[in-house]
């Protein structure tokens, strides 16, 4: 469980970064550049003599969907919701993993779902009254999207590894990786407005971080560490981020506007609830 503490705490930041300092550029670039830096750092570690072209390829589709597809998304949400709004409706991918994990078993299980509507409703707790209105339920529909693409490629993973237990996490992530950047480098190709695209040096110092620490470093622990956990576990923690970004969000990168007592104690509980899901969740893997 500590890489995935680790990566919510790291990614409770990002939230915060991307609508304070990146708003303003090209969603699907910015994504491009993101996987572009991660697949660089994980590049120099790739070892895939010993695995099959077909292996390779489904790695490969793994990356493009959790990575590309996910990020093609989420990026797009923060144009038109605030970060800690896109923080909220994330809430829902603890579920995704779990039903997806079942689909992909061909099985059910009552007590991982459970655990997985605690941690929704510790997420559900956390929310602020002056949520806006207008393209709210794009935001709403394109984070779902994300968080089903995301809990796809992990629980996907999670299972290629269980069957491939010899293989080092690090000989292959970067398959994933560029899978991902292939997947959002076409949507930049398509939609991306190049001649407009302005670019500062903080903002490149934003985007510089966000690869190698919050994509690269980021991704690859959390994948590391759904193989070591049981679904409920995994489950659980994507939401372990929520009120971590929602601090963030609303205190360092000052969304605090809305905050008040109420919001304040919603916080608490929300938070109480989603560790109370972790700790409680079953030890088996």
């Amino acid at each position: 469980m500590i890489y995935l503490a680790l990566v919510s705490m790291i990614w409770a930041v990002s939230f915060g970064l991307i609508g304070s300092s990146l708003s303003g550029v090209d969603s699907f670039f910015v994504a491009t550049l993101r996987l572009g830096i991660a697949s660089l750092v994980f590049l120099p570690f790739l070892r895939i003599k010993k695995l099959g072209k077909i292996e390779c390829l489904r790695l490969i589709a793994y990356g493009s969907i959790q990575f590309g597809l996910m990020y093609a998304c989420y990026m797009k949400a923060y144009q038109y919701i605030p970060s800690h709004v896109v923080a909220i409706f994330s809430i829902l991918t603890p579920v995704y993993v779990v039903l997806i994990h079942n689909l992909l078993k061909r099985t059910f299980s009552s007590r991982y779902l459970w655990i997985a509507i605690l941690s929704v409703l510790g997420a559900a707790a956390i929310k602020v009254k002056s949520v806006p209105s207008g393209d709210i339920w794009i935001g709403f529909g394109l984070m779902q999207a994300a968080g089903i693409s995301f809990a796809f490629g992990q629980v996907a993973y999670r299972n290629w590894k269980k069957a491939n237990t010899s293989v080092p996490d690090q000989s292959v992530f970067g398959l994933l990786t560029v899978g991902g950047f292939i997947c959002v480098g076409g949507f930049s190709l398509m939609l991306t407005d190049f001649a407009s695209v302005e670019i500062t040096l903080s903002q490149w110092q934003s985007i510089l971080y966000l690869g190698c620490v919050a994509s690269g470093l980021g991704f690859f622990l959390w994948n590391k560490g759904a193989t070591q956990t049981n679904p409920g576990t995994l489950a659980s923690f994507n939401n372990a981020v929520v009120p971590l970004a929602v601090i963030t969000s609303l205190f360092v990168f000052g969304e605090s506007d809305s905050l008040d007592a109420e919001n304040t104690l919603r916080l608490c509980l929300g938070t109480v609830l989603i560790i109370g899901a972790a700790i409680f969740s079953p030890k088996e893997i």
